[in-house]
C-alpha cells in the first residue's frame, strides 16, 4: 500500500462518493455479564481486543473497496482503450479493402484492354498469315513472267543486230 492509502485507511469513516459499498456502522460490542468467578479486566481486554479487530476489518474492508474501484476503473479505461484501437484497426482495414478494390478493378480492366488488344494482333498476323500463303504462288508467276520476258527482250535484242 501507498502512504497515501494507508493514511487514507486510517482516516475518518466519512464515506466518498467512489465506494460501492456503504461503511457498516461499528457493532456495539455485546453486554455480557461477567462470568462468576471470571476476571473483569480480562474481560474487558477481550473486548477492547475484538473492538479493535473489527475497526481493523472495516479499514481493511474500506482498501479493499478502494482497491476494487480503481481496478474496475483501469478496466474500464483498458477496455475502452481496446475500443478505440479496435475501431482504429477496422478503419483502417475498410481503408485497406476499398483501395485493394480500386486496384483490383483497375488492373482487371487493363488486363481485358491487354486481352483485347492482343487479340486483335493475333488476329491481324493469322490474316497476314493466309495473304502471305498466296505469295509463293506469285513468286512463281512473276519467275515465269521474267523469263518471259528476258527471253522476249534476247529475242528483240536479236532482231535489232541483224542488219
Amino acid at each position: 500500500m501507498e502512504g497515501g492509502e494507508e493514511q487514507r485507511a486510517q482516516g475518518d469513516s466519512d464515506c466518498n462518493s467512489e465506494t460501492l459499498i456503504s461503511k457498516p456502522k461499528p457493532l456495539d460490542p455485546p453486554s455480557i455479564s461477567p462470568r462468576p468467578g471470571s476476571n473483569s479486566s480480562e474481560d474487558d481486554r477481550t473486548e477492547s481486543r475484538s473492538a479493535l479487530d473489527q475497526t481493523e476489518m472495516f479499514r481493511a474492508l474500506e482498501v479493499l473497496e478502494r482497491d476494487s474501484v480503481a481496478i474496475a476503473e483501469s478496466f474500464t479505461s483498458l477496455f475502452a482503450s481496446l475500443r478505440l484501437a479496435l475501431s482504429e484497426v477496422t478503419g483502417s482495414s475498410v481503408d485497406h479493402m476499398h483501395c485493394f478494390n480500386d486496384a483490383a478493378g483497375r488492373l482487371q480492366e487493363s488486363v481485358l484492354d491487354s486481352a483485347t488488344k492482343g487479340n486483335r494482333y493475333i488476329n491481324s498476323c493469322l490474316r497476314l498469315n493466309e495473304e502471305m500463303k498466296g505469295v509463293d504462288s506469285l513468286a512463281k508467276q512473276l519467275k515465269i513472267l521474267r523469263r518471259n520476258v528476258d527471253a522476249m527482250d534476247s529475242g528483240v535484242n536479236r532482231l535489232l543486230r541483224l542488219p
